[in-house]
């Protein structure tokens, strides 16, 4: 059993990428984190005298073994009115249970706020969302996106020192190659194969942006649902928005519901703090 204000991997796991989830904050030390480079999918570092200003929504944190140091920042934040839980044997725990982390050696440098920057072809269809909902969800929550006409990428990207994707331009990280699409290398890049829900998302998202809707039998009702996102907001930014909701969908579906029929009984979904 976990302590008092304290939650388990498995049951973090079942946090990590739904949108209301509490903000996983990793507070570990600089030389533990040098030593174990990788964060949970979705977590941010922050030091604890940072902790000040935090906004007041729920947070989890994390340290290195679960004890004094989250312990103590998450009894400080609650004292101040926010929220705070701990991960049960911290960072430990995570690895130990097998649950994915993401290489933070992948990721692009951040703005003054702690934001990464990205940068991409307007009028998204697929890729260009299905990226974004990965990254927001698993990789920097903060992060903020450009939509721009496809021959100012590269130029706003040196300009804004924004990160590219999804452009057909040599020597770019985050773009298709061979017959994967973008959203199989972001995938790959932040450490996330072998994470079955992924997997399985992935091989969809492929399948529409590819042309290969044989690839998954979800593959043409994806295409379909993003061409009429695309036709029903002009403006990229709200699309996108929309666009998320699709994901998070689809995602709960790979993790949760493969399985599951249409029938007349009802779902009744978990508390809020622990989604089904």
């Amino acid at each position: 059993m976990p302590s008092t204000n304290a939650i388990t991997a498995d049951k973090l796991a079942r946090l990590v990428a739904t949108p209301r989830g509490p903000a996983i904050i990793d507070i570990r030390a600089p030389a533990d984190f040098d030593a174990l480079p990788k964060l949970i999918p979705g977590a941010v570092r922050r030091g604890i005298a940072e902790l000040e200003h935090w906004p007041g929504s729920p947070v989890l944190l994390v340290c290195g073994d679960g004890r004094a140091a989250s312990q103590g920042a998450a009894a400080w934040l609650r004292q101040a009115g926010t929220p705070a839980e701990v991960l049960e044997g911290g960072m430990s725990a995570w690895i130990a249970a097998g649950q994915p982390t993401i290489d933070t050696a992948a990721l692009p440098p951040r703005d003054a706020a702690g934001r990464t920057l990205w940068v991409t072809r307007a009028r998204p269809k697929v890729d260009r969302i299905a990226c974004p909902w990965l990254i927001r969800r698993f990789v920097d929550p903060q992060a903020q996106f450009l939509f721009v006409p496809a021959p100012d990428v590269l130029g706003v990207a040196e300009r804004m020192a924004a990160t590219p994707f999804d452009i057909q331009a040599g020597g770019l990280q985050w773009t298709h190659y061979g017959e994967r699409c973008t959203f199989d290398a972001m995938v790959e890049g932040f450490g996330l194969t072998g994470f079955a829900p992924l997997e399985r998302l992935a091989t969809i998202v492929r399948g529409a942006d590819t042309g290969c809707p044989d690839l998954a039998p979800e593959a043409p009702g994806l295409l379909a649902i993003s061409l009429g996102l695309s036709r029903a907001y002009a403006d990229d930014l709200e699309h996108l928005e929309a666009g998320l909701l699709v994901y998070d969908a689809l995602y709960r579906w790979c993790r949760d519901a493969t399985g599951e029929t249409h029938d007349w009984a009802s779902h009744t979904p978990a508390t809020k703090r622990v989604p089904a």
